[in-house]
């Protein structure tokens, strides 16, 4: 489903990634954990074919560089942490955003099925009762449902997510995540999540990449990863020992 073979990215002089390749199948999923700075989120940016690097990532035996952006919308859709409002669309118009992928002409042109599959959207995110809200005057947490439902509406096979939980309250992030999972399980998409919290990122996702100074330092299975020292290495600080001295004080209410 996805190959990427031996991407580098300079910023300038310098190298945000060195040499990154990997393979996740339909299906599979992946959260890609790391320090700040250690290129994340330029990961992301080079899936979705958003900035120039070198090296070739394949989607379906396709080269992303060869592939319109349009056709590559309707194979990667991207969820990020909340950012300001540009426009000032109803919640409706803003989810009927992720069908135009799907349409042939250069406009949003609504039609029966398309206004159905949105409706369905906003009702599993639970947002249908606030289609005709402006999304200005939503919360932080409702608008990121909107945004998922937008998401949802656009149906892609391959969902990127660049740390979603941001400036969400507790509820909405463990909400956000066991959605997201569950979701990507029954539609069998595959699932490419930057999570800052290590806890969410397990709960996510079955995969860990774990990346440091542009490099991967680890790709294995979450558990594997947990069970060797990488963490304390890339963090610099004793994981484990901190997790677990957090959790006594819950024990010892």
């Amino acid at each position: 489903m996805i190959k990427v073979d031996n991407i580098s990215v300079y910023y300038n002089k310098f190298k945000a990634l060195n040499n990154i390749s990997f393979t996740l199948k339909k299906g599979e999923n992946l959260s890609i954990i790391g320090p700040n700075g250690c290129g994340k989120t330029t990961l992301l940016k080079c899936i979705i074919n958003n900035i120039n690097f070198s090296g070739n990532i394949y989607i379906n035996d396709k080269n992303i560089k060869t592939i319109k952006r349009k056709e590559l919308a309707k194979e990667i859709g991207m969820l990020s942490q909340l950012m300001s409002i540009s426009f000032n669309y109803t919640v409706f118009d803003t989810v009927m955003m992720g069908r135009y992928v799907h349409q042939d002409k250069f406009y949003i042109n609504n039609n029966k099925n398309d206004e159905n599959i949105v409706l369905e959207a906003l009702k599993t995110v639970g947002m249908i009762n606030f289609k005709d809200k402006f999304i200005s005057n939503l919360s932080g947490g409702q608008l990121q449902r909107v945004f998922l439902a937008r998401l949802i509406a656009q149906d892609p096979n391959i969902v990127l997510l660049d740390e979603p939980t941001n400036h969400l309250d507790f509820k909405y992030q463990i909400e956000l995540i066991e959605f997201l999972k569950e979701w990507g399980k029954k539609y069998n998409k595959t699932i490419l999540g930057v999570i800052h919290d290590i806890n969410l990122a397990m709960v996510l996702t079955d995969n860990m990449m774990v990346l440091e100074n542009g490099c991967i330092k680890s790709f294995d299975k979450s558990d594997n990863i947990l069970k060797t020292n990488i963490l304390n290495e890339v963090y610099n600080i004793n994981i484990k020992e901190y997790m677990i001295k957090s959790l006594k004080k819950w024990e010892s209410i």
